[in-house]
């Protein structure tokens, strides 16, 4: 029985040892494959920037090696780096041309498609070529590799050419058959973040709303489409009109929407063509992973920092750290600023705002910490997708903000939701209540019942105060009379080119050209864009998998099962642990 024991003890801590040494060697693996991948990229005469259009685009890039090693691709590429491997394919002499495969991409907003459609425009200033190929275009995709030069086909395929529709989702009823109901007290007529679950339809000021920014994305998704290919924004109209996605190949060429059809394998030809090499000469090609590992210009001069604020606005992080959701923490927030503001180094700061806003708290705390940086040195906004309600708030205390023409922001309003279970608790789980108190107001809040009158008048007067406030801020930053804030305040939304007539914004231009205004601001002769808040790396998610917070799987299943209802049901589960008093834009908006 000992000798039993003893081997089976010995067996275990085999096991263990074993196991320990795997794990160790995979580290070192890890490392050694993040080292090599890390190394200067050197760039062969005639080679051809070739970038891959299929990964979610958002503010910034991420990993999830968890994903990678459980077969689950959720790596999502970040608009930064896309952007700046267009400017070095386009300052790299050995670089010839750019070759866009669309393969199923989706990006955050509008705007991020505008950003690097406006970024491979300058890239052809240089005289350098761009061709795109698809096996089927979506719509964005076609707005995007609309600017190439040839824009190929498979003979089988189709392009997305139908216009843009947004159908919001209601859950009241929903939440009504469970017993579950929201309270709601709001400032701004358009402020309709709420009707999600507290309406059953759109109201008349948000269809306002959502049908002027709607329309104003298309007019310039058709302006630059007709720019390129050369066709009247009046036949794109009436090709969207004829719903172009279900049209044959040869109509598409006779209507200059494409150039020419092929199969992916004679894509290549056609690039040898424009490299003027043999047909039996391999391409040399760059990824967008090595344009990334491509040197760089030297950094010459004065730093300006670039700040990245995006996701909901948040009081405290409760998000998983395996979860790709991104957010801005009000009190993390305010130290990073504190410490840009104190940093010699920085002669000035960009914000890349892009949020939808969130807890009007942490965004009047974070408002007060760019005072405080913009005392010592010159602040300049650049917004992103979105730029509105908290995420305006944090922006309109700036020097100077630029937006893209599709920017959705303004949304100058104050909500609060409170989720109340009494009716599921009472009448279809049968829980009684009964109470006690010393004061009037002392169970306020409590979930054995709706709000009173006079509860509700109380809550009001707050939401009320938080809606002054919130005016006040942007009269004071904008330099406008709380007046003339009021009359495009009331939760309005506005797109970016509306948002400039307004005075909501002043200027339209891209993150360049918020770097550019901020150096001259700072009045640099010779300057640097110095990129902060530096996203978790692939093993510090690694070990956050380790710990125990991988819940990011499950999230994954949940979003591929549900699609584009995935966010607004995420939003519905995080209610609890918001702030109660929010600065948002209305809804979730799928535009297709």
């Amino acid at each position: 029985m000992k000798d039993f024991i003893k081997y089976v003890g010995a067996t275990i801590t085999g096991i263990v040892m074993l196991s320990v040494i795997v794990g160790i060697l995979g580290v070192i693996s890890l490392v050694g494959l993040a080292a090599s991948t890390a190394s200067t990229v050197q760039v062969k005469d005639g080679s051809v920037f070739t970038l891959v259009l299929k990964n979610n685009i958002d503010e910034r890039g991420t990993d999830n090696p968890i994903g990678f090693l459980n077969g689950s691709d959720t790596t999502i590429d970040g608009l930064n780096d896309i952007i700046s491997a267009i400017h070095k394919a386009k300052d790299n002499e050995n670089i010839k041309g750019i070759y866009i495969q669309a393969d199923g991409m989706a990006t955050d907003s509008p705007a991020s498609l505008h950003a690097i459609r406006e970024a491979l425009l300058d890239f052809k200033k240089s005289g350098k070529w761009i061709i795109s190929y698809s096996d089927g275009y979506s719509q964005s995709e076609y707005y995007l590799c609309s600017v190439a030069d040839q824009i190929l086909l498979n003979p089988q395929g189709q392009i997305g050419w139908h216009g843009l529709a947004a159908e919001p989702v209601f859950y009241k009823d929903l939440l009504a058959k469970f017993g579950v109901k929201y309270e709601l007290c709001k400032v701004g007529k358009y402020k309709s973040a709420p009707e999600q679950v507290t309406a059953d339809g759109m109201s008349e000021a948000n269809r306002e709303q959502v049908t002027a920014y709607l329309t104003g994305i298309w007019k310039v998704m058709l302006k630059d489409v007709s720019a390129s290919r050369k066709i009247s924004t009046d036949s794109l109209n009436a090709y969207a009109d004829r719903f172009m996605d279900l049209a044959d190949a040869q109509e598409l060429i006779k209507l200059r929407l494409i150039d020419k059809t092929m199969y992916a394998d004679e894509v290549k030809n056609v690039i040898k063509k424009r490299l003027d090499i043999d047909t039996d000469t391999d391409i040399p090609q760059l990824s967008l992973g090595d344009m990334l590992n491509v040197e760089d210009k030297k950094n010459r001069g004065d730093k300006v920092a670039v700040y990245y604020a995006y996701g909901d606005i948040v009081d405290e992080d409760n998000s998983n750290p395996m979860n790709p959701q991104t957010c801005i923490v009000g009190k993390d927030m305010c130290k990073d600023l504190e410490e840009l503001a104190d940093d010699d180094d920085v002669k000035a700061v960009v914000l890349r705002v892009n949020s939808p806003g969130g807890s009007a708290y942490a965004s009047e705390q974070i408002w007060h910490a760019v005072t405080k940086l913009k005392a010592k040195k010159p602040v300049v906004v650049s917004m992103g997708g979105y730029a509105a309600s908290g995420g305006y708030y944090i922006s309109c205390a700036a020097n100077y903000i630029y937006s893209d023409p599709t920017t959705i922001t303004g949304s100058i309003g104050i909500f609060g939701m409170f989720l109340n279970y009494s009716e599921l608790m009472k009448d279809k789980l049968g829980i009684k209540f009964d109470e006690v108190k010393t004061n009037k107001h002392a169970n306020f809040g409590t979930r054995s019942r709706f709000f009173n009158a006079e509860e509700m008048a109380i809550l009001d007067k707050y939401i009320g105060k938080g809606y002054e406030l919130f005016r006040k801020r942007v009269a004071d930053g904008r330099k406008m009379s709380v007046a003339q804030v009021e009359q495009i305040a009331q939760g309005r939304v506005w797109l970016g080119n509306d948002a400039l007539k307004i005075h909501l914004v002043d200027g339209i231009g891209s993150l360049d050209d918020a770097v550019k205004k901020a150096a001259q601001l700072a009045k640099l002769d010779e300057y640097y864009a110095s990129e902060y808040q530096t996203p978790s790396s692939w093993y510090e998610t690694l070990l956050a998998s380790a710990s125990g917070n991988s819940g990011s799987y499950l999230d994954e299943q949940m979003q591929a099962t549900f699609g584009e209802l995935y966010e607004p049901l995420r939003y519905i589960k995080q209610v609890e642990n918001m702030s109660k008093i929010q600065a948002r834009l209305p809804y979730f908006l799928t535009i297709r």
